[in-house]
């Protein structure tokens, strides 16, 4: 077996095993002396050499794991942050657009101005959009005016309004009221 940990193999299996090739060898060949690769080695300086392994190996999970909480943290900062640097980025350029030694400063280049285009480029660009619009079925104003549609028949629904709400009637002790005795509906009889 490998000692190091492939997509077959995980972290976790990799350390059990080693563990275990440890506590066997403790257990069960505890003065033991093998030849390996040609090499002479005790049980002793296998374990020796296990041990070894297994610290290395934790000690890349744990940096694999300070790895992963760094790079959140530097997404979220990124994330807060990009837009604000952007406008920095276009405001300098935009502020020394002309002084190219300034923006060196900033480690910045001036914008390259746009190659001039040919007119075989020119030509290209209009056949591709022409047949981009002849594809998509797209027209202009003029052409849209041409397009009606087409109507077989139409339904009227007639729609009603609710009826407003009755309106009572005085009652005969509120005309008694507001009319006056002369004929007057003033209230005020006689001024």
């Amino acid at each position: 077996m490998s000692t190091t940990t492939t997509k077959a193999t995980s972290k976790a299996a990799t350390l059990a095993q080693l563990q275990a090739y440890i506590t066997g060898l403790q257990k069960q060949l505890p003065n033991g002396s093998f030849t390996l690769v040609s090499t002479a080695y005790t049980t002793a300086a296998i374990v020796t050499a296990l041990q070894g392994l297994i610290t290395a190996l934790t000690a890349v999970d744990t940096a694999q794991a300070g790895a992963k909480a760094a790079l959140v943290a530097w997404q979220a900062e990124d994330a807060k942050w990009a837009p604000i640097i952007l406008a920095l980025k276009r405001t300098l350029l935009s502020m020394y657009a002309n002084a190219p030694d300034t923006l060196a400063v900033f480690g910045l280049k001036p914008r390259k101005a746009p190659a001039p285009r040919t007119a075989a480029q020119k030509a290209a660009t209009a056949a591709k959009a022409k047949a981009t619009r002849q594809a998509r079925g797209t027209t202009g104003k003029k052409q849209k005016l041409a397009v009606t549609g087409n109507v077989t028949g139409v339904t009227i629904t007639p729609i009603t309004a609710p009826a407003p709400a009755p309106v009572a009637a005085p009652t005969a002790a509120v005309q008694a009221a507001t009319t006056a005795p002369g004929g007057s509906t003033t209230g005020h009889a006689g001024q």
